[in-house]
């Protein structure tokens, strides 16, 4: 693994939403910025870190401060690990990425303390319910809070730089590839209690989203559990 160093962002930049198909840490030296993703959106300061699962997606507000953070690669063991953390000594994962990046990434997910999401504007609130078990229809969401389906569309594309269906789509199909590789149910039976309205609906969504089907993810989470002695 080569070594990692620090990057300076942008002061008041933006990066628009992109995603990441390998899992990785963001480890916050010095000013802010705002994520908007997966796991909702958050303005993370110096000492936290944002932990991204394989396929995230994200878009990165930089505040007006001078900003450093450093990406750490993760393992792509299919685990889930909490989206928001703080470290208590973030300068110690700089000194050891420098000369050995896996310790660096193990003293890192040893340090981690989880942290919180608050979920407070109606964007927030409609992205927390669509990561939800049963991700609620928009429009029925909307007149439920008393707003209109084409006011929170807008408020939420403007938050998240993607459509609220798109979200939702993203979000289930990921829950189904951490079932997928993680566990021994059917195929089917994983569809059902993610919410799709057949085993081939999941099919494509996750061909979509990983770029390989839930057969060869399901084969890969087999090879990867460790076998009992």
């Amino acid at each position: 693994m080569r070594p990692f160093k620090p990057t300076q962002l942008s002061s008041g930049g933006r990066i628009d939403r992109h995603r990441h198909d390998v899992p990785y840490a963001t480890v916050l030296l010095s000013g802010a910025y705002e994520e908007a993703g997966d796991a909702g959106r958050v303005t993370a300061s110096a000492g936290e870190v944002l932990l991204h699962a394989p396929f995230s997606c994200h878009l990165n507000r930089i505040s007006g401060q001078r900003t450093r953070v450093i990406d750490l690669p993760l393992p792509f063991d299919g685990c889930r690990r909490p989206s928001r953390a703080h470290i208590a000594d973030p300068d110690a994962v700089v000194r050891l990425s420098e000369r050995d990046p896996h310790a660096a990434v193990a003293c890192l997910i040893e340090q981690i303390v989880p942290m919180e999401i608050a979920s407070e504007s109606p964007a927030d609130r409609l992205a927390l319910a669509l990561r939800g078990g049963s991700p609620p229809a928009i429009g029925g969401w909307a007149r439920r809070e008393g707003v209109s389906r084409e006011h929170i569309s807008r408020r939420f594309r403007a938050a998240y730089g993607v459509t609220a269906a798109t979200y939702r789509a993203e979000n289930q199909a990921r829950e189904a590839w951490f079932a997928i590789v993680n566990s021994a149910e059917s195929l089917a039976m994983v569809a059902a209690e993610a919410g799709f309205a057949d085993q081939a609906h999941m099919n494509r969504a996750v061909l979509r989203l990983t770029g390989r089907t839930p057969g060869q993810w399901r084969r890969w989470g087999a090879a990867s559990r460790p076998r009992p002695d």
